[in-house]
């Protein structure tokens, strides 16, 4: 079972940033929307399509097709090893938009909010049982409801009554912007869904690096980091 993290965050907060110092060489991205990253780099690439899902050169594969984003995760070759899927409330937003000239009365909206869960709980199962030596980060933005609680952004209440999807997960990080700092941070506040395993993280907030987090986890699970074997 692999080590998936949600990092969570409003736009613009550093959850794409703190990508900038992972190992384009390992790592592989899955954007849900596609768009340039926000900083510079020659080494990662957007891998060509194919309808077969064979692996080509690059690092970039866009897709919010759920069926072929379980099919990937499910086929990581074995020098990928850390894997992250940005913007994942679209994989659930994208769908229902094309949906929206639809008829959707009665238990055809009861049945859209299931097909929706169902998409959205099939990845993240898929993410969780990659092999043990994956890292998969998750990327959404964030929603709060009316008691002042936020959680990972959703489609609406139904979706939210279905599925718990930070429980589905241990590790739980938020992005905060404290006098122009991007951080991470690490512990509960009280009315949010962050969480990390006891003693993983000492500091409340830490720098939005993804390849540090990726360190911290490695040695806190006992990962060789880069390697097969665990």
């Amino acid at each position: 079972m692999s080590v998936t993290t949600f990092v969570l965050g409003d736009s613009g907060t550093g959850k794409s940033t703190s990508l900038r110092n992972l190992d384009p060489k390992t790592s592989f991205l899955i954007q849900i929307r596609q768009k340039p990253l926000p900083f510079k780099s020659k080494e990662w690439r957007q891998r060509e399509k194919q309808e077969d899902d064979t692996w080509t050169d690059g690092n970039i594969f866009v897709s919010d097709n759920s069926d072929q984003i379980v099919r990937i995760l499910r086929r990581l070759p074995d020098h990928v090893k850390t894997i992250i899927i940005d913007d994942f409330q679209y994989l659930m937003s994208n769908e229902f938009m094309r949906s929206v000239t639809d008829e959707l009365q009665g238990n055809a909206v009861f049945h859209k909010y299931n097909y929706l869960a169902k998409n959205a709980f099939d990845v993240i199962d898929a993410a969780t049982n990659c092999p043990t030596d994956k890292r998969i980060y998750i990327m959404a933005h964030t929603q709060t409801d009316e008691r002042g609680r936020t959680s990972i952004k959703t489609i609406g209440k139904l979706l939210d009554e279905k599925i718990v999807l930070e429980g589905m997960v241990t590790i739980v990080l938020r992005t905060q912007v404290i006098n122009g700092n991007y951080l991470f941070s690490t512990h509960n506040n009280g009315n949010d869904t962050v969480k990390t395993p006891i003693d993983m993280f000492e500091q409340d907030l830490i720098e939005n690096d993804l390849n540090e987090v990726d360190t911290v986890i490695c040695d806190y699970y006992g990962i060789e980091k880069g390697s097969n074997n665990v």
